[in-house]
């Protein structure tokens, strides 16, 4: 017995995805699929911005466009899912934000008057300050997010409404500061304590010089990663043990895959 489904809407609509996933949530459905709720799809979900990120990363469109939809197909689960519960329908998903990228945008929807995207930037703060009846900026921030986004996103927020160093030489010496702070340590927990600051200080450097340090260090990683394989072909190559050579002869070879990187 054929199991084909016809599906009403185009395959290249919002409308057909959540066809599919309704039908993979119903009775003649996926097993897994079926199983799953919030909670069980929190760690893909995460996975999948991580993805999304790594490909924008690597400036591909095409796989861009491939975690994007990735990304678009776990949503739709949760809309479903949540549709299921009686929690709430995807219109209101939509509805909700069209109404607050509206209502944050004074300036284009209504008659509000900017000087520039720094104006906009601190009335969109006092406007989500508002909606969310907070009392502090450094209220709301989503407590999992990654520690250095954690960072910038609270420091971006303060310095919203004037909490902020009047130049990068401020920035700068801040950061001399806290390296200093650190060098003079002398238990772990000092340690501990100082490296925290100088972390949030170099945070902050990165967001006075437009650098996300999340996205900066991430892209590190990849670095470091691809050198260090890199190091261990050319071991591989000329027949050698990488753990039996000297830090020495080490360092040339991350010197050579640095100049390698280059090249291409």
């Amino acid at each position: 017995m054929s199991r084909k489904v016809k599906f009403k809407n185009l395959p290249d609509s919002f409308e057909r995805l959540m066809e599919v996933v309704e039908h993979l949530r119903g009775p003649n459905g996926c097993p897994w699929d079926q199983k799953q709720n919030h909670v069980s799809l929190k760690q893909m979900l995460l996975e999948e911005c991580y993805e999304l990120l790594e490909a924008i990363d690597q400036d591909d469109p095409r796989k861009i466009a491939e975690e994007m939809g990735d990304l678009f197909g776990h949503l739709a689960f949760h809309c479903q899912i949540a549709k299921e519960a009686g929690e709430f329908e995807p219109k209101q998903v939509f509805r909700t934000i069209n109404d607050k990228l509206e209502r944050r945008h004074p300036h284009v929807f209504g008659s509000k008057q900017v000087k520039d995207s720094r104006d906009v930037e601190q009335q969109w703060e006092k406007l989500k300050q508002q909606e969310n009846k907070a009392h502090s900026p450094v209220e709301g921030i989503p407590a999992t997010l990654p520690a250095l986004a954690h960072a910038q996103l609270m420091q971006k927020r303060v310095a919203r409404v004037g909490f902020d160093w009047k130049d990068l030489t401020g920035v700068l010496d801040k950061v001399s500061e806290e390296l200093k702070e650190l060098q003079s340590g002398d238990t772990k927990d000092v340690y501990s304590w100082e490296v925290g600051d100088l972390l949030f200080s170099l945070v902050n450097l990165s967001r006075w010089l437009d650098i996300e340090a999340e996205d900066s260090l991430r892209q590190a990683n990849a670095r470091f990663s691809k050198r260090f394989i890199d190091m261990e072909e050319m071991c591989k190559n000329q027949t050698l043990d990488f753990e039996s050579l000297s830090m020495e002869e080490k360092n040339k070879l991350w010197s050579k895959a640095k100049e390698r990187e280059k090249l291409i």
